[in-house]
């Protein structure tokens, strides 16, 4: 293992989350991409680059169990590269099946591209909030009869209750929710993901 290595990754998933919490805090993560969180992304997944392109996919074995799950995390956040996060996800797939890093990593991932994509996901690992209620929920699962199965085969728990319809939201509250949708439906689009 490559303890230099380990730390770097974790120092990069640390500053990300660190601005996460610091916007969430002040409220203004609710809407469209924030630009200091968009800029974290795209330094982090940059530099992410760079350690594949030496190293291969830091797996457990490069970067420690922690250190493998800070790199899954800074390309689950790489939200603005399409290309990468494909990439990504074909080299974390290897690694799967060289025991290098837990199938959950890998699951996350394919859930969050098909999202991006406008598909439907197989593990159910991704939410969206439901602009009607306010409440988050699994977006579309290709099989719910097997998604239990299918999650239990990459080590994560069976699917959490899916809310039933809360109160309807005040509008205006409903057309902030619906408007920021839309905007991130342009912002997928025009990063190549899907067209609009």
């Amino acid at each position: 293992m490559l303890d230099s290595l380990r730390r770097e990754l974790l120092a990069l998933r640390d500053n990300d989350l660190a601005l996460r919490e610091e916007l969430l805090a002040a409220g203004e993560l609710s809407g469209p991409y924030h630009p200091r969180m968009e800029a974290i992304h795209v330094e982090n997944a940059a530099r992410l680059r760079e350690i594949i392109a030496d190293y291969g996919w830091p797996g457990n074995d490069l970067a420690g169990a922690d250190g493998a799950e800070a790199a899954w995390l800074i390309v689950q956040h790489s939200i603005g590269e399409p290309e990468f996060m494909r990439t990504a996800l074909r080299l974390m797939e290897d690694c799967v099946e060289q025991g290098r890093v837990p199938a959950w990593h890998a699951a996350h991932l394919e859930d969050r591209i098909a999202l991006y994509e406008g598909r439907a996901q197989r593990f159910g690992t991704q939410t969206i909030d439901d602009p009607r209620d306010g409440l988050a929920r699994p977006w579309t699962i290709a099989d719910p009869d097997r998604v239990n199965g299918l999650r239990a085969s990459v080590g994560l728990k069976p699917l959490p209750a899916i809310p039933p319809p809360g109160r309807d939201l005040p509008p205006e509250i409903r057309h902030q929710h619906e408007s920021n949708q839309e905007w991130w439906l342009d912002w997928l689009a025009s990063r190549g993901w899907r067209r609009r």
